[in-house]
């Protein structure tokens, strides 16, 4: 049963990485794999319980006689829920967040991107555009940020070619902006969460790294685009009666919308509750200051009128799908010992995180990031510092430490990676369905840039731990 749920997860993976040709969603995949993997996993329970969790289920028998039932409630309460626990507070933190955006966007509050960047210079509009991307996207989701900025782009920009190389930056600046904070992207959020870093430890060591992937294929993006570009300003779209709202409500909307999601940290770090709760409650209260200055819509019964965006809301209900199912699939792995023997043998015959990383950011290009990211965080767990004793001495040890050189790592190389090419992320399938980018002209075009940011941002990473 090992064997057929480890070839049920990488038949998974090759969906994953063929979605763009097959059609079919990676969600949809996700999700089959995580779900029909604990079902596998439940029926054969017995025997990867005794093999994983023999003391566990010792203690939870309390002197009863086994049976097939007590190994599915012992793997119900013991088990699956203490996965399903991790997948859901990722969930409700992209949730809560996703919907913080729809709410500003409702309200015309990401109008006054559009003011700022109104310009027909190339140079100006390339790099206020990517560097609002950049900002955003370290608060909120990439798939979001990316979608809204994709759209305030398409709207701007009449040439097909200049769309698609000023979204291509866009999906860099997103992906590049999101891995430096624990809350801009999963993989952040996901290793916070399980203790591997802290956030302020993590944007130490992240924000150079990322900055400088962003900036050089942006710059050499930037030096094919024509000097004047062919620009069409419309009026800001519909959005029922909500655009009744004065400059000053819509800014106080976005300071309690972006400036919630920067205490999440600092909430966490004082009440040690999950990031998630955070974020509910910064949404809670955006939710009453939007009701607050909408009252007159809501006494008309208008708020229902209220357009969200389709491309945002279809998008969010896949990503948080796509990613309770791969955390539920490799969940089910775990619990079979197979990613035990692959770290072994990686300590073994590689004994290496920057080959590991560079690995991990050619596969992500190919697959996916986040599911790339999630692999290679579970093949480890945290080493406590308490714990190590006479490892101490022991510097490839330390790498997986909280802080440890380890995570880091597979951040950066699984974010900016996943954007060698367009099928690796979220945000760049997105960029790909919108402007109908081709994998063959991105390939051409865009992923020597970004390789060079990436280089490049690998080697100042490698600078700053090795000078730790």
């Amino acid at each position: 049963m090992t064997i057929i749920i480890v070839i049920m997860l990488i038949t998974g993976y090759l969906l994953i990485s063929t979605g763009h040709l097959t059609g079919v969603n990676k969600a949809a995949i996700a999700m089959f794999i995580g779900t029909v993997g604990w079902v596998v996993y439940i029926c054969w329970g017995a025997d990867f319980v005794m093999s994983q969790h023999p003391h566990e289920y010792a203690e939870f028998l309390s002197g009863h006689q086994p049976s097939s039932d007590t190994v599915k409630y012992f793997i119900y309460d013991e088990v699956f829920l203490k996965y399903v626990g991790h997948a859901a507070s990722i969930v409700m933190f992209l949730l809560a967040t996703m919907t913080i955006v729809e709410i500003l966007n409702n309200n015309g509050c990401f109008d006054f991107v559009v003011e700022w960047i109104r310009t027909r210079n190339s140079k100006r509009l390339l790099w206020t555009i990517t560097l609002t991307t950049f900002i955003l996207s370290a608060n909120l989701d990439n798939l979001t940020t990316t979608t809204m900025m994709l759209v305030i782009m398409h709207n701007i920009v009449r040439s097909r070619r200049q769309r698609m190389l000023i979204g291509a930056a866009i999906v860099l600046a997103a992906t590049c902006g999101g891995c430096f904070t624990v809350i801009g992207d999963p993989t952040g959020l996901l290793l916070w969460g399980n203790g591997a870093v802290t956030a302020t430890n993590f944007s130490k060591y992240l924000a150079l790294p990322a900055t400088i992937s962003w900036i050089v294929p942006t710059i050499l993006i930037n030096r094919v685009l024509p000097d004047r570009l062919d620009t069409e300003w419309t009026a800001p779209p519909y959005r029922g009666n909500d655009t009744n709202l004065n400059r000053w409500q819509r800014l106080v909307m976005l300071f309690v919308g972006i400036g919630g999601l920067w205490f999440i940290p600092t909430f966490h770090n004082i009440t040690k509750l999950s990031p998630f709760l955070g974020a509910l409650c910064v949404l809670s209260v955006l939710w009453v200051v939007n009701e607050a200055f909408n009252r007159k819509l809501n006494d008309a019964d208008q708020m229902a009128q209220q357009r969200i965006p389709r491309a945002i809301q279809y998008g969010t209900i896949q990503q948080m799908l796509f990613v309770m199912g791969i955390m539920m699939g490799m969940g089910v792995m775990s619990e079979t010992g197979v990613l035990g023997d692959i770290s072994a043998w990686i300590d073994y015959n590689i004994h290496n995180i920057w080959i590991v990383g560079i690995l991990s950011g050619i596969l992500s290009a190919v697959v996916d990031t986040f599911t790339i990211a999630i692999t290679d965080i579970s093949l480890y767990s945290v080493v406590k510092a308490d714990t190590l004793g006479s490892w101490a001495d022991n510097s490839y040890i330390l790498h997986f430490a909280q802080n440890g050189a380890y995570w880091k790592v597979i951040a950066y190389s699984t974010a900016v990676g996943g954007c060698l090419l367009s099928v690796g992320s979220a945000s760049g399938l997105a960029f790909m369905k919108m402007e109908h980018v081709r994998l063959g002209w991105y390939l051409k075009e865009i992923t020597p840039k970004v390789l060079a940011g990436f280089i490049l941002g690998l080697i100042v990473l490698w600078a700053e731990i090795s000078l730790v």
